[in-house]
């Protein structure tokens, strides 16, 4: 049966897995939503070949977000989900920077600017904790048998669908 929550280890606990079978249920999912959908209405505005270039760009970028926790969460073991976690702090700090780049040449007002920076730092510490205890049950020595049991089968698939 899958379950549609988050575990988290409470202190003490043997238990290291973050079994999570539904992305609605991650905080950092629904702050990088919103984030998405902020960026989405600061850039409507923007005009201009520059303009929609970065528009593009921030757009982009605000959306990676989201969707790598999405795809992450879907992800059978914790390793994969720590995969896409890395890879959506990577889409957070190119976000970064383009709002760094549209305020500077005044496509985002310096209010929008502050608002979405701040967004964005509470959604990089948030992702950064998911990542490290995303990481450390990954590397479990259980986790690790697992992991090693799914290539080895992998393999055994691969190799046995070989015409002679």
């Amino acid at each position: 049966m899958v379950s549609n929550s988050v575990r988290l280890c409470s202190p003490g606990s043997s238990a290291r897995s973050l079994l999570v079978a539904n992305f609605k249920n991650l905080d950092v999912f629904h702050k990088a939503h919103s984030l998405a959908l902020n960026v989405i209405q600061v850039s409507v505005v923007m005009r201009g070949p520059v303009g929609l270039a970065i528009k593009g760009q921030m757009v982009r970028a605000a959306l990676s977000v989201p969707t790598n926790i999405v795809e992450g969460s879907a992800k059978g073991s914790d390793h994969e989900f720590a995969r896409f976690a890395y890879i959506a702090m990577g889409s957070l700090s190119e976000l970064e920077y383009h709002l760094i780049v549209a305020k500077d040449i005044t496509l985002v007002t310096e209010r929008d600017f502050n608002r979405l920076t701040e967004k964005l730092i509470d959604i990089r510490k948030m992702l950064t904790g998911l990542h490290r205890r995303l990481k450390s049950s990954a590397e479990t020595p259980v986790a690790r048998k697992q992991i090693a049991a799914s290539r080895s089968a992998g393999s055994r698939r691969r190799v046995a669908g070989r015409l002679p």
